[in-house]
């Protein structure tokens, strides 16, 4: 199983002084300022419907009753464990056949619906064994339970189905005895689709955004050197290392995926918004070095943008979300000089989707083009080292 990493949020009352690092009046360069505490804005944006969150965990809960009761049959409960035991993300709907096959598909629909991609990413649900302590007892043939995967740090039971419909109560920190086979998202997947259309549900709604950067820096040189000048390349901050705090996770949480939204005002001094995909930040608690272009200045009037890491734990509809931020970030207008948009983004989504998705993970305050070493998040749950770094045109 890969580790999931989903970091409390807090509600968000814990983000003291430091998450508002800098004042409204500040100007080009500035020092930061200490500031009161910063709480989301009540009502941000307009009401959304339905809660996202909601649908896909329904869907889940139902796929995983479906696959609990199709494991009456022991040829295909088989063929699970092989799949199980060689690999950590089985492609359940793709695996499955006849009417369990069929109702996986239409789980995997609404659940691409809730999340804004319109049904088109194609299979999102997947299969893992709970944790590997359940292996011997799953190699021995024992008949697993199924559960949902939940995105919820705070929950301290999980319910799992057996083959006879059953449900049963387990502690969500310790993992059972009983081998448990848990349902949840491809974040990989949903977070790639996801981001293209954040990327181009902001372009729609007037701010401007690139696609999603690519991870390394020859494949950005390729994506962005349309948005070069017609000079010799230009100037981009590169993460060189990165990582993010320890949390204990219970063991049925769904696979996270990191992304982080660079925003600043674009060479038209109207408002833009960047999203990077992270895809390499498996776990907490580990150094990634890699040398990953967060930032093409090319794209920004000032020498100053921010960052503010985000966590897609399986329900963010991504088209509700650039609707979220692109109502709050239209109204800031460009007065000469650089503002924080930090707090911006942090207020522009909707204060029901603290309780959930999508995770407030870390941000950073005036990343500037001359940046060279360590900066830890204004949140200290997580610190990146950058640099300056040229793309030079072929």
């Amino acid at each position: 199983m890969r580790p999931s990493h989903r970091r409390r949020h807090g509600a968000v009352v814990t983000l003291a002084a430091a998450l508002a690092a800098l004042g409204t009046g500040q100007t080009l360069g500035a020092a930061a300022a200490t500031a009161a505490p910063h709480f989301p804005a009540a009502t941000s944006a307009a009401p959304h419907s339905p809660a996202p969150a909601s649908t896909v965990a329904t869907a889940q809960d139902q796929a995983a009753r479906a696959i609990a009761g199709s494991l009456s049959d022991s040829a295909w409960r088989d063929r699970v464990r092989t799949a199980a035991l060689a690999s950590d993300q089985v492609p359940v709907t793709t695996l499955a056949h006849g009417a369990l096959k069929t109702a996986l598909a239409s789980a995997d629909h609404r659940i691409a619906v809730a999340k804004g991609l319109d049904g088109q990413v194609g299979p999102l649900l997947r299969l893992r064994l709970g944790d590997d302590s359940m292996r011997p007892a799953l190699t021995a043939g024992r008949t697993p339970w199924v559960a949902a995967a939940s995105s919820d740090d705070d929950t301290s039971t999980v319910t799992a189905y057996d083959s006879h419909g059953r449900a049963h109560t387990l502690d969500a920190r310790t993992a059972p005895a009983h081998p448990v086979y848990v349902v949840d998202i491809d974040g990989s997947k949903a977070l790639a689709a996801g981001l293209k259309v954040l990327g181009a549900e902001l372009q729609r709604r007037g701010v401007a955004s690139a696609v999603p950067v690519p991870t390394t820096a020859q494949s950005t040189r390729k994506a962005a050197g349309q948005a070069a000048s017609a000079a010799a390349g230009f100037w981009t901050t590169r993460i060189t290392a990165v990582e993010l705090s320890d949390d204990e996770e219970p063991w049925v949480k769904g696979d996270a995926e990191i992304y982080t939204l660079v925003t600043g005002f674009g060479q038209d001094g109207k408002v833009r918004v960047d999203p990077v995909d992270m895809p390499y930040l498996d776990n907490d608690g580990t150094v990634y070095r890699p040398n990953q272009i967060l930032v093409n200045w090319s794209n920004y009037k000032y020498n100053l943008a921010d960052a503010v890491m985000m966590e897609e734990d399986g329900s963010t509809n991504y088209r509700d979300l650039a609707k979220a931020i692109a109502t709050v970030l239209l109204t800031i207008a460009d007065q000469g000089t650089y503002i924080p948009l930090v707090n911006a983004v942090l207020d522009a989504i909707p204060n029901d989707w603290w309780t959930d998705d999508p995770d407030y993970v870390d941000s950073w305050y005036t990343l500037a083009r001359s940046d060279n070493g360590t900066r830890n998040g204004a949140r200290g749950n997580g610190w990146m080292t950058v640099e300056p770094y040229f793309v030079q045109e072929f």
